[in-house]
């Protein structure tokens, strides 16, 4: 009886599906060195949505032989067992062309095509979460796919239009009004409509995530928030009245705080989430906490963070770092945002899974 239910417990771990990333990138080797760790088969049943021909290469660079590589057809196939990663083998790169590294119309395609298979089995039911490892944007566009991003992608494939992205590291946590747009376009967008949107976003994002009451900073736009309308008057025109809107709705809202000073705020616990106003608002505070750069080794000693997209049918988390091109096929990548995504990805899915049952 109690092997049964050991069986049984876990049977209910989630399905999560990651996707290989760039082939040509260091998506593929942060994949295996992830997946060869047993703690993710304890949790989850993983598996790579990607190309294995890749992922055989990847794991004889990193010197990984105990580790399997098999590729399946379809989710059913997978084993999800320690020692062997199970790979959606889509057969789309050829590696005595592919160049690592190297950004080309070829990795763009077999990227995107990663992407759009993860959404149609997260759609489909056959997974329970998706997980995104780095994409080249270039890339992308020289294949022909117009998108600025990961997100752009998963909205259009599962016909989204309010969405944001959720950037997470320890105890700091940022959403943003703009993401993938030019600053000047930015500004533009920084309407009350949109930003109480977002405040609304923040606030059911942190209570699935197990907070009841929400505290949550508004940064502004401008410097100072803006001085009263001497340095701008977004703060007054716009973000005041969302802020205004979300009280009356009954969340807990501070703001427009200085952007330079709410983001430390944040990380000491005064709030638990913050809304910023554009893309590099919100990154730069949370890459300066997650990021190290070791100048003796001349590379990055810890690439940690979670970029995770709010408002969406499925359930997608990624890395919040990009391709890293230079390190590509050299071992030398730090993969704790990936696990850690990997991480948020498990826990989002379970606890879906329970508030179904």
């Amino acid at each position: 009886m109690r092997h049964n239910l050991n069986e049984t417990l876990r049977e209910r771990r989630p399905i999560i599906g990651i996707t290989m990333g760039d082939p040509a990138s260091i998506g593929p080797e942060l994949s295996i060195r992830v997946l060869a760790s047993e703690w993710v088969y304890d949790e989850a049943r993983p598996l790579i949505v990607g190309d294995a021909v890749v992922l055989q290469e990847a794991r004889k660079m990193l010197g990984l032989e105990d580790i399997a590589i098999r590729p399946i057809e379809a989710v059913s196939e997978a084993r999800f067992v320690h020692g062997t990663i199970d790979v959606l083998d889509l057969g789309l790169v050829d590696t005595s062309a592919l160049r690592y590294g190297q950004i080309s119309a070829t990795t763009g395609e077999a990227s995107y095509r990663y992407i759009e298979r993860v959404i149609s089995l997260a759609l489909s039911g056959k997974i329970d979460a998706t997980v995104t490892n780095a994409i080249s944007k270039e890339a992308l566009n020289m294949a022909g796919y117009k998108y600025s991003g990961h997100t752009e992608i998963y909205a259009a494939h599962t016909k989204t239009s309010k969405y944001t992205m959720l950037l997470v590291h320890d105890n700091l946590r940022v959403v943003h009004v703009s993401t993938h747009v030019s600053l000047r376009r930015a500004c533009d967008l920084v309407r009350r409509e949109r930003v109480l949107e977002v405040i609304g976003i923040a606030d059911a994002a942190c209570k699935d995530m197990g907070i009841e009451c929400p505290r949550i900073g508004v940064a502004g736009l401008n410097p100072h928030s803006g001085e009263n309308g001497m340095f701008g008057y977004e703060e007054l025109e716009e973000i005041i009245p969302a802020i205004e809107a979300a009280k009356t709705a009954g969340m807990s809202v501070d703001g427009p705080l200085p952007p330079d000073t709410v983001f430390p705020k944040a990380r000491g616990g005064w709030y638990d989430i913050v809304v910023a106003m554009y893309h590099d608002q919100g990154h730069i505070p949370l890459k300066l906490e997650g990021f190290v750069y070791d100048k003796t080794m001349g590379r990055w000693q810890t690439v940690s963070g979670v970029n995770i997209t709010l408002g969406l049918p499925v359930i997608r988390t990624s890395v919040d770092h990009g391709t890293a091109m230079d390190q590509a096929f050299k071992g030398t990548a730090s993969d704790a945002s990936l696990a850690s995504a990997i991480r948020h990805a498990i826990s989002i899915a379970n606890r879906k899974i329970s508030e179904e049952k």
